[in-house]
C-alpha cells in the first residue's frame, strides 16, 4: 500500500525574490481546473476574484483556524492560563503515529531545541502554535476537548459562516475506518456512507471520549488497513466549507475590529508565525495563513495587511488532485502568494483570468 499522507502544514511564506513564472502556472491550473478549485481574492473589502467562491470543498487542516480563534477567545477572557503547562503524555493520547507525515513528533523536537519543554510539558501557547505551524492533529485534537467542542463550533453562528459541516476531532475520525469484526473493505465503506454527517459526527466524538481515557484502543489502530479507498472516503468527509466563508474569516482576523484588542493579540501569536521573520516586518504590518492537504486535498487561507495599508484576503482550495498535481501546486503556492500580496498588476491579472 502507498504510504499514508494525511494532514500536513504548509510552509510560511518568506519574502523572498518572487517568481512569476510560478505564480502563472498555478493561476493557470486554476483556470484549466474550474471544476477541482475555488478561489476567493478581498483587497480593502473589494472582492477582485471569485471561482466556485460557494462551493462545499473539505479543508484539511485549514479548519484548525476555528480552533485558535476559540483558543485566542478564551485566553484573553482568563478562562485558562495560556502559560500554564500541559504533559506531553496527554497530547501523545490523540497521536497516531504514521498519519500525520510527522507533524506531531517535529513540533515536539522543534519545542525541545528552542527549550520550551519543562519537565516533559510545555505551555499551552506553544501547543496551540504547533497546531497551526506544524499542523500537529494530536495538539488540535487535546485543544479541542480543552476548549469545548461546541465552542469551537459555535464560532460560525457567532461570525455569520453559513456554508460549513460540521467540526469534529480528526484524529478520532480515522478509528471510523478500522476493521474490528473482520468485515470487507466495501461493506466498512458502505455502512460509513450511510451515516448522516451527524450520526457520523457523534460516533467521532464517543471515539474522542475514548482516546482521553483508554489506554488499550490507540494501540489497536492500524494505519496499514486504511486502504486509499478508505482514506479518500475519509477525505471527502473532513470538515468542508467554501472559500469565500474562509475569507471572511480571514476578514475578521485581518481587520483587527471585530474582537478585543487581547484577543487580536493571542491570535496573532497562534497565526502568524511568518512576522518573526525580520524581512517580513519590513514590509508587513500584519499577516497569518493556515493551510492543509491530505492525498486529494490542498487547501490555504491566508490574510495581511501591508505598511502601505492594503488589507487583502485569500482563500484558495482544491480537491481530487493526483500526487503529481498535488506536489506541483505546492511548489507554486509561494510565489503565487507573494505575488497576490506584492503585485497589483498580478492581482488584476488574476480578476482578469478568472
Amino acid at each position: 500500500m502507498k504510504k499514508i499522507i494525511f494532514l500536513f502544514v504548509f510552509a510560511s511564506s518568506s519574502y523572498l525574490g518572487v517568481a512569476q513564472g510560478t505564480a502563472d502556472s498555478l493561476l493557470e491550473f486554476l483556470r484549466s481546473n474550474k471544476q477541482r478549485a475555488a478561489l476567493y481574492l478581498v483587497q480593502n473589502d473589494t472582492v477582485q476574484a471569485q471561482v466556485n467562491q460557494n462551493k462545499m470543498m473539505p479543508l484539511a487542516s485549514t479548519v484548525k483556524i476555528m480552533v485558535a480563534l476559540e483558543f485566542a477567545k478564551q485566553a484573553a477572557k482568563d478562562v485558562f492560563d495560556k502559560n500554564s503547562l500541559v504533559s506531553l503524555k496527554e497530547l501523545d493520547k490523540f497521536y497516531l503515529p504514521n498519519t500525520d507525515g510527522g507533524a506531531h513528533p517535529s513540533w515536539i523536537r522543534h519545542e525541545k531545541a528552542k527549550g520550551h519543554v519543562q519537565r516533559d510539558s510545555i505551555a499551552l501557547i506553544n501547543v496551540a502554535r504547533g497546531m497551526i505551524m506544524f499542523s500537529s492533529n494530536a495538539n488540535t485534537e487535546y485543544l479541542m476537548g480543552l476548549l469545548g467542542l461546541d465552542n469551537v463550533k459555535n464560532n460560525l453562528q457567532l461570525l455569520g459562516i453559513k456554508n460549513h459541516s460540521a467540526i469534529y476531532p480528526m484524529v478520532s475520525s480515522l478509528f471510523m475506518y478500522q476493521n474490528s469484526r473482520k468485515k470487507t473493505e466495501e461493506s466498512i465503506l458502505k455502512s460509513i456512507r450511510k451515516l448522516s454527517d451527524e450520526q457520523y459526527s457523534r460516533y467521532i466524538y464517543d471515539m474522542h471520549k475514548a482516546l482521553k481515557y483508554d489506554t488499550i484502543l490507540k494501540s489497536k489502530f492500524r494505519p496499514q488497513d486504511l486502504s486509499l479507498k478508505m482514506q479518500k472516503l475519509w477525505s471527502d468527509r473532513l470538515p468542508a466549507s467554501t472559500v469565500k466563508e474562509y475569507a471572511r474569516i480571514c476578514n475578521v482576523i485581518n481587520n483587527r475590529r471585530y474582537f478585543d484588542e487581547k484577543t487580536y493579540y493571542i491570535l496573532s501569536v497562534v497565526l502568524e508565525s511568518v512576522m518573526e521573520n525580520p524581512a517580513n516586518k519590513e514590509w508587513l504590518q500584519h499577516a497569518g495563513m493556515k493551510g492543509g492537504s491530505t492525498m486529494w486535498v490542498l487547501t490555504k487561507a491566508m490574510y495581511a495587511t501591508t505598511k502601505k495599508g492594503e488589507r487583502i484576503e485569500l482563500a484558495y482550495f482544491f480537491n481530487d488532485l493526483s500526487i503529481a498535481e498535488s506536489s506541483r501546486l505546492q511548489k507554486w503556492m509561494n510565489n503565487f502568494e507573494l505575488n497576490i500580496l506584492q503585485d497589483p498588476t498580478f492581482r488584476k491579472k488574476v480578476s482578469q483570468t478568472l
